[in-house]
């Protein structure tokens, strides 16, 4: 900051002209011919990653993927009050999870690093030096006091907070008086000449008078570290930007970016600006719910495919939206152009189908499979743990069978040992009151059903077992077939359903094909030990 003021108080120049508009490029998805894409997700560390940071990161990544070229992730940091301990590192750790992981970071480096703002100072100090020697910039020794003065003045006046460029035309003897009392000033930016239009590649041509509007931004505060502004244009002039894909709410401030660069002589990048993605209500997504934080799914066993693939279905950019689209196929059918102005509405009521379908998917994939295998296995130990009373239940062909045969029932593989589920890693607790309580012919119908599937020579298709238990319910006078069905299930779940028995649950270790198992609700209600062999047939007729 001296010697900025130190060259300042040396030049006696009066404000320069900001100068001709540079040369307006048509806008338009490609760059320059040779010229590489380079596109940069930048947030602030100020709070965890979130939905909406989600999105401007996977359609930046999407777009560098679908040109070759380059996706960055970018720390804006500058704002020392309001860092929150592990926000970075949570920024970098949920787009790996994700599966959008950035190609140069703070964590991986690049060769346009550092990639943290804090870390990149003298780069604004040097871009601040080049504007206070053009005049495009001047000392601002205006206090807080006074600015929250101004700011409450035009509010009570109905009128839109705005600096009154007070400090705009001090002379050389008034920035001397000023500078030996010692307060250190702000930098702030001079805002003349006319605002160049742009062309958006989201929201078409665009101008915004800023200096209309608004007073003279500041570019570089006391402390040294620069505002939003100045980082941004430095930053991505000396990364090699091409296109800057970033929220709407930046539209209105593109102006003043263009003119910074004007100022500085650097050509700009493209920019698009991308719709908000808000609640189903219209609502702004908002910090202060809890629900929208990526490591909130995280822990509630989202795939990060899921999130990717409803956070790109209620918006735009596609032909079409169509549930169940995976990461490669939504950089093949990515189309900036088609992206609209419209807000994205994101129903996350809708967020466990969306599970559901790519759970099925990975289930298909003998590979992905297998890693759900072993990590349901890792969730039944770590659920039930000293509850199993046999190691047979976390045999990976025991296991692979459940998820088999409940892919497209549940959303999550953690509902599997739900509650509801727990019948198929532990002995269900049924006493011979509950067995009771479903029919006085307990006996009678455990042990028709035990020499049913006892004396079976050839493993029983699903039909045959059908047919055989509806005659067992036929061969006993006075009870219903839908009464056996709901005391099957009281006997081997533990749980008891009105209606259609078992439609979505099923039937613990009768899920192995001719393996040696033993029926222990049936045997501890009525005291029967018995071994048999079986297939999964059962499972499917009690549904």
């Amino acid at each position: 900051m001296a010697v900025l003021l130190k060259r300042l108080l040396q030049s006696a120049r009066r404000p320069a002209a900001l100068g001709r508009p540079m040369g307006r490029r048509e806008a338009s998805l490609g760059t320059d011919p040779g010229a590489a894409v380079r596109v940069r997700f930048a947030p602030s560390p100020t709070g965890f990653l979130h939905l909406g940071g989600l999105r401007t990161a996977l359609y930046n990544y999407i777009f560098a993927r679908k040109h070759r070229g380059s996706f960055i992730l970018r720390l804006e940091d500058t704002d020392q009050t309001r860092l929150v301990p592990g926000a970075a590192d949570n920024i970098e750790d949920m787009l790996e999870w994700a599966g959008i992981p950035p190609d140069e970071s703070p964590r991986r480096g690049g060769p346009a690093g550092p990639y943290q703002q804090s870390q990149r100072l003298e780069l604004y100090a040097q871009a601040t030096e080049a504007l206070l020697e053009s005049g495009a910039a001047y000392p601002c020794f205006c206090s807080p006091q006074r600015l929250e003065l101004l700011k409450k003045e035009a509010l009570r006046n109905h009128q839109t907070p705005r600096y009154d460029n007070r400090c705009r035309n001090l002379s050389q003897g008034q920035v001397a008086q000023k500078l030996a009392k010692g307060p250190k000033p702000a930098i702030r930016f001079r805002l003349e000449g006319e605002a160049p239009a742009f062309q958006d590649l989201v929201y078409g041509w665009n101008r915004h008078e800023v200096a209309h509007v608004e007073g003279d931004p500041v570019i570089l505060k006391s402390d040294g570290f620069p505002t939003y502004h100045l980082a941004c244009v430095v930053d991505d002039h000396h990364m090699g930007i091409s296109h800057v894909l970033r929220g709407s709410e930046w539209l209105v401030s593109t102006s003043k970016h263009l003119l910074l660069y004007q100022a500085l002589g650097w050509q700009p990048p493209h920019f698009a600006h991308l719709p908000l993605l808000l609640n189903r209500d219209g609502s702004k997504l908002s910090k202060r719910q809890g629900d929208i934080f990526l490591e909130h799914f995280a822990a509630a066993d989202f795939l990060p495919d899921a999130l990717l693939d409803i956070i790109t279905n209620c918006g735009s950019g596609f032909a079409e939206n169509q549930m169940g689209r995976t990461l490669p196929e939504l950089i093949t059918q990515f189309d900036l152009t088609r992206i609209t102005c419209h807000s994205a509405l994101l129903d996350l009521e809708k967020l466990p189908e969306f599970n559901r379908l790519h759970l099925c998917r990975l289930v298909s994939s003998e590979t992905q499979r297998r890693r759900l295998v072993g990590k349901l296995q890792a969730l039944v130990e770590e659920t039930f743990g000293s509850q199993l009373q046999g190691r047979e239940v976390l045999d990976p062909a025991y296991v692979e069978r459940i998820i088999l045969l409940r892919q497209g029932h549940v959303c999550h593989l953690q509902d599997l040992v739900s509650p509801a589920y727990s019948y198929l890693w532990t002995r269900p607790a049924v006493s011979r009151a509950q067995l009771g309580s479903i029919s006085e012919k307990v006996d009678v119908i455990a042990k028709r059903v035990l020499g049913l599937l006892g004396g079976s020579s050839t493993s029983l298709t699903q039909d045959m077992l059908n047919r055989e238990l509806k005659k067992v319910s036929e061969g006993l006078e006075g009870t219903k077939h839908s009464t056996v069905m709901r005391l099957l299930r009281m006997a081997l779940s533990g749980q008891v359903v009105s209606g259609q028995m078992g439609r979505t649950v099923p039937w613990s270790p009768l899920f192995i094909h001719s393996a040696d198992i033993h029926w222990p609700a049936l045997s501890s209600g009525l005291g029967v030990q018995r071994q048999m062999k079986h297939d999964c047939s059962l499972h499917s007729v009690i549904q």
